[in-house]
């Protein structure tokens, strides 16, 4: 777990940010000092969590192609750029969850529409911004929430499971091609987490069994900020 951490300066897009994984990010993150963007579907809950913790909130779906340079555009205006970007947002594809012989193409491309195509989508257009935080010594950063789901075969997630092989590839590509830009992208699988998605893919799941979302969230700060070069706008303090 962190302790005395000040992330003042740091900026940080997350999408996904209104449930689970992402608000315990965003919560953390602006507990932490971070000036901190997120971006999920619904304008109510867009404005509950943005009152909540103070961070720039953004309506947007990342699985429609005409939101991604909206969203792009609110990320850099209200952060004046980017250091961190992470790509947490994600789709199942059918739900309930379905093998793959039963999986609608439609449910196939939903999930590869948002955990993939949207992530890709997004990082491309923020590829700048983070490129010129790289150049400013700021350091830049491109986390993608992949799942155990991306290396074992489980029966029926057989759509959110392709998806998240595919983006945990693209991640490792990106992260050589991007070397001489300074920017690393780093595909992080948190674990089953006690969350709505995971209820909805999961229903019966005992809670207990499950890692809490701040622990996960927590973890991933770590990984975070052993990431960043030393001293790039933020100043780390003990680790507990």
């Amino acid at each position: 777990m962190l302790a005395n951490i000040d992330f003042h300066g740091l900026r940080v897009a997350v999408t996904g940010g209104t449930s689970g994984l992402g608000l315990a990010l965003v919560r953390q993150l602006v507990a932490q000092g971070a000036r901190v963007a997120f971006v999920a579907r619904t304008a109510a809950n867009v404005e509950l969590i943005a009152d909540e913790t103070g961070a720039h909130g953004i309506v947007g779906d990342l699985g429609k192609k005409h939101d991604i340079y909206p969203i792009a555009l609110q990320v850099t205006a209200s952060l004046g750029g980017l250091d961190v970007l992470i790509n947490n947002a994600s789709s199942l594809g059918p739900v309930p969850l379905a093998l793959l012989a039963d999986t609608e193409c439609e449910d196939l491309e939903k999930a590869l529409a948002v955990n993939l195509v949207g992530a890709f989508r997004l990082t491309k257009a923020l590829f700048g911004a983070l490129a010129t935080s790289a150049r400013e010594g700021r350091g830049a950063l491109v986390i993608n929430i992949s799942s155990d789901a991306a290396v074992n075969a489980y029966p029926g997630w057989g759509a959110y499971g392709a998806s998240k092989a595919a983006l945990a590839h693209l991640t490792a590509i990106w992260d050589e091609e991007a070397k001489d830009d300074g920017i690393r992208f780093l595909a992080i699988d948190p674990g089953d987490m006690d969350t709505p998605l995971h209820a909805l893919a999961l229903p019966d799941a005992d809670p207990a069994t499950l890692k809490h979302p701040d622990l996960a969230a927590a973890e991933i700060i770590e990984k975070l900020l052993d990431a960043l070069p030393a001293g790039a706008a933020l100043s780390a303090g003990a680790r507990g």
